[in-house]
């Protein structure tokens, strides 16, 4: 396909302005290159019977294939990749994932930076580096978009690991940006964790739902 600037320009989905690194709650959302479902499956099942002679009602759970359990697996370990950040709420849907991310500011404040959607795998890149090659721990105050750009590049260089055992290419895991929503009061923190908890539940209804 030609480049055509009305359909190809991407304008940045962040926030101009606003400090990445302060403290505060955020709604985040990654998703898989093309929407593809490549974490494992929505799997629906008998649930917990409510009443006397109530028929159990159907539940629905995702279940991680092994790539799937790399997301979650690296989701986990934030909390020892950046002193700022805390676990909250989140879940492995199969082409997808959301989280609560809650940051607190620890030390010196980083300087602002331009979070253009142009700079995060880069970010994160150096970051894993970073890790692996034992070297001094990622900046205190961390910004989402050297959260974000960190787990992207490590889950993707852990799947990449399970395509090269197989001699196979793995293609692009990821799409190129993410999506962000600033949580600003108990209200609003309520309504997202229930929208997370409750996903897999309405995985048909989803927007990013691919059979």
């Amino acid at each position: 396909m030609s480049y055509n600037p009305n359909l190809h320009h991407r304008r940045s989905i962040r926030l101009k302005g606003y400090d990445y690194s302060q403290a505060g709650a955020y709604f985040i959302t990654i998703c898989c290159h093309n929407r593809k479902c490549l974490f494992g499956e929505i799997a629906v099942g008998a649930g917990a019977a409510v009443g006397a002679g109530a028929s159990p009602a159907p539940t629905a759970l995702m279940t991680l294939n092994k790539f799937g359990q790399i997301a979650y697996n690296e989701w986990i370990k934030l909390t020892e990749r950046f002193e700022n950040f805390e676990l909250d709420v989140f879940q492995i849907m199969p082409n997808h994932i959301h989280g609560i991310i809650v940051l607190n500011n620890v030390g010196t404040t980083l300087a602002v930076t331009q979070n253009n959607g142009n700079n995060q795998t880069d970010i994160g890149a150096d970051i894993v580096s970073n890790i692996r090659a034992g070297a001094s721990p990622p900046p205190m105050n961390a910004t989402i978009s050297d959260i974000v750009g960190a787990y992207k590049s490590l889950v993707a260089n852990g799947c990449l690991e399970i395509y090269k055992s197989k001699n196979e290419t793995m293609g692009k895991l990821w799409q190129r940006n993410y999506h962000e929503h600033i949580i600003r009061n108990e209200q609003s923190y309520q309504t997202i964790s229930n929208y997370i908890i409750n996903n897999p539940a309405k995985w048909n209804g989803d927007k990013f739902y691919i059979q």
